[in-house]
């Protein structure tokens, strides 16, 4: 995941002062030196973080902040709120069209995603908010860039407009207008031509399709591996075009992300969405609130609870909770569990926004290694349904069918075994420790 370093390193700093009962000019100025190294490491732009650390410490030793009870807490806060606001304060929504249809630019460099990226936005717009999108193939220079549009269009069951690569790009985007409106689709989104690098021919040609086209959103699509060069690609097309947004692709990735960070601050361009791993629906909303929270490992809940309503089968949890319960969880039921948290994500992603994940002992640094899963389903698929009801007739031969059935080893199904039983165990605790809080009165778990 994208700011791994950061977060270990601003965490390590910031634990220090956590709790402290009284904080010093002095702390702040040794914890600021930490912060701007930390920074300077992630690829953010040394101006942004000049100005961000001089804010931090004008704010931490301040009166509010010294005399407060808990002034180690306080300063924490400081350096989350300014970090939310170095990446845009609020969410940055996609802006819409007064009458239909709105239409999306999406311009960018050659190698950034820019149609793949095209297509997810699509998927989004459909999905979370019922819109009827047309996806647009401009790119007449990049060989297959239209039929590998095309693909993405059959794929999610989208119309996609083109003429092919002997058409003039400002006249597919003229025509693609008015098939948006003969077909009532409410959204045109333009996937136009990269280049290897910013020249005047592209800014030329992208200029005049904005002029026939009228967009409301012009995004440049920038790849957060590229690291400052990203800030100065979105610099470049920024004043060209106007940008009015920004897709950061493979943040899902190991990127430092000092772009992310930098690139609000030095274009004053916000980020508007962040794509978040190859599949087509892995594109999510940017929240500069969300992140900061997670960068400083504070956790993501509205995300993770989010993705848990979209990803989740309501039903399914609802008879698993009820299982887990009465005790008579079966491997079946491990195995739905599995398949139902798989959609969600990778689980180190999952993990991240958890709050205080990074502290709970054996997750802080884990690796979460999607190969395992894979283990552990075919574990289980190699197991027959007597032995999935009930684990407990597990002896030394079957176990040693079961690892051959699935490619593992006995000692590996021995290790699943104890999980699973010792995750029943927990269960069995937590659900007698929900009923005595439901006797006292007390909250609800999430989960129980």
């Amino acid at each position: 995941m994208a700011f791994e370093g950061l977060a270990e390193r601003l965490q390590g700093t910031l634990d220090k002062i956590r709790g402290k009962g009284k904080v010093t000019e002095a702390d702040v100025k040794e914890m600021m030196r930490e912060v701007r190294l930390a920074l300077l490491e992630a690829d953010v732009n040394f101006k942004v973080v000049k100005q961000f650390v001089n804010r931090v410490k004008e704010r931490a030793v301040g009166q509010e902040v010294m005399k407060s009870l808990t002034p180690g807490q306080q300063v924490i806060k400081v350096v989350n709120d300014e970090l939310k606001e170095l990446m845009g304060g609020e969410q940055s929504k996609i802006n819409v069209a007064d009458k239909p249809p709105t239409v999306v630019m999406m311009v960018g460099l050659q190698g950034a995603g820019k149609t793949t990226t095209t297509a997810k936005l699509a998927n989004h717009l459909r999905k979370d908010h019922n819109r009827k999108p047309l996806l647009v193939g401009a790119d007449v220079y990049r060989p297959a860039a239209i039929d590998q549009l095309e693909t993405l269009g059959k794929q999610l069951d989208m119309p996609v407009f083109s003429l092919g690569t002997e058409a003039n790009p400002v006249d597919i985007a003229k025509q693609a207008m008015e098939e948006a409106k003969a077909n009532h689709n409410d959204y045109v989104i333009i996937d136009t031509a990269g280049r290897l690098h910013v020249d005047e021919e592209l800014m030329e040609e992208l200029e005049n399709i904005k002029a026939v086209t009228e967009p409301e959103e012009v995004l440049l699509v920038v790849d957060a591996m590229t690291g400052q060069d990203a800030v100065n690609v979105a610099d470049s097309f920024n004043n060209q075009l106007d940008l009015s947004g920004v897709v950061m692709t493979k943040l899902d990735g190991d990127t430092r992300g000092g772009a992310a960070i930098s690139i609000k601050a030095v274009t004053d361009t916000p980020i508007k969405f962040a794509g978040m791993g190859e599949k087509i629906d892995a594109l999510e909303p940017f929240h500069p609130d969300r992140m900061a929270s997670r960068i400083l490992g504070m956790g993501d809940v509205l995300s993770l609870i989010e993705k848990a309503q979209t990803d989740v089968d309501e039903e399914k949890a609802k008879e698993l909770e009820r299982k887990m319960r009465s005790n008579d969880m079966t491997f079946d039921d491990f195995l739905e569990q599995l398949s139902q948290v798989k959609k969600m994500g990778p689980l180190d992603e999952i993990l991240g926004m958890m709050p205080g994940a990074n502290k709970m002992k054996g997750l802080k640094n884990a690796k979460v290694d999607d190969k395992q899963l894979a283990h552990i389903e075919a574990i289980i698929r190699s197991m027959t349904k007597e032995e999935r009801d009930n684990p407990s007739v597990l002896n030394g031969s079957r176990k040693k069918r079961i690892a051959r059935g699935s490619g593992t080893s006995v000692p590996e199904v021995n290790r699943l075994l104890k999980q699973f039983n010792e995750m029943k165990k927990m269960m069995k605790q937590m659900s007698s420790m929900q009923k005595g809080k439901k006797k006292g009165g007390g909250l609800n778990l999430p989960f129980m």
